[in-house]
């Protein structure tokens, strides 16, 4: 089994969902009382919540690839970093590793290519929403990827910035993330990727009229799986 690295505190909310979820999958492959080889090198978020806000993903970057670095220094053989929005900066953090990093737009990618979807909505920050860094791998593994209209954007971006980063779980957020969803279907979307963290912490397929792709979940099921072949 390879030990899996964590790069967390993205924040940690929704790394618990991987930690969780990992082992877990370890445990239904292998029986028994099975877990999984892992690390977390789980960092302050404030830190880099104000460099993102900033605009100065490029201290991200050092900041993340540094975190790589210290959990390869311990023995991890695959790298995860735990948030769709930190996801921007894989490039730089796959540059300086000599390990794989497994990269979420490709783990919630190849879920919806295997489901046969050919559009699916995103939900996310804006970051995610409306960079191409992400917009992009998700269409490269075959399918169209639609967002919300602006305003939406905006309000599914603040109640993630000033709610679920830090543990609050509203029924009115959960009820508009919901309405939402419903104005994507209308625009024939089949599926909606949570593609934040910690928004599958709010809202599941229980509360939409369609599927949803976990990305948090489907990421770290993809880092068991890797960790197990």
């Amino acid at each position: 089994m390879r030990t899996i690295g964590l790069i967390g505190g993205l924040s940690w909310e929704s790394t618990v969902i991987y930690y969780q979820v990992i082992n877990q999958r370890v445990r239904e492959r292998l029986g028994g009382s099975h877990s999984a080889n892992s690390l977390i090198w789980s960092v302050d978020y404030t830190t880099v919540e104000d460099l993102i806000f900033a605009g100065r993903w490029g201290e991200v970057s050092t900041l993340l690839a540094d975190a790589g670095r210290k959990l390869e220094n311990l023995g991890a053989e695959v790298l995860l970093i735990c948030s769709n929005t930190f996801n921007r900066v894989a490039e730089e953090v796959t540059r300086t590793a000599s390990v794989p990093v497994l990269h979420i737009a490709d783990a919630v990618g190849a879920e919806v290519r295997a489901r046969g979807m050919a559009k699916v909505g995103l939900l996310g920050t804006r970051f995610t929403m409306e960079e191409p860094f992400y917009r992009d791998r998700l269409a490269a593994h075959g399918f169209e990827v639609v967002v919300p209209e602006r305003e939406q954007r905006e309000l599914i971006h603040r109640v993630i910035f000033d709610e679920l980063v830090r543990g609050v779980l509203s029924e009115s957020s959960k009820d508009v993330y919901a309405r939402i969803i419903d104005d994507l279907t209308r625009e024939g979307v089949e599926g909606v990727i949570l593609g934040c963290t910690e928004i599958e912490l709010l809202i599941s397929e229980k509360d939409t009229g369609i599927p949803v792709f976990p990305s948090a979940r489907l990421h770290a099921e993809a880092a068991a799986e890797f960790a197990l072949t």
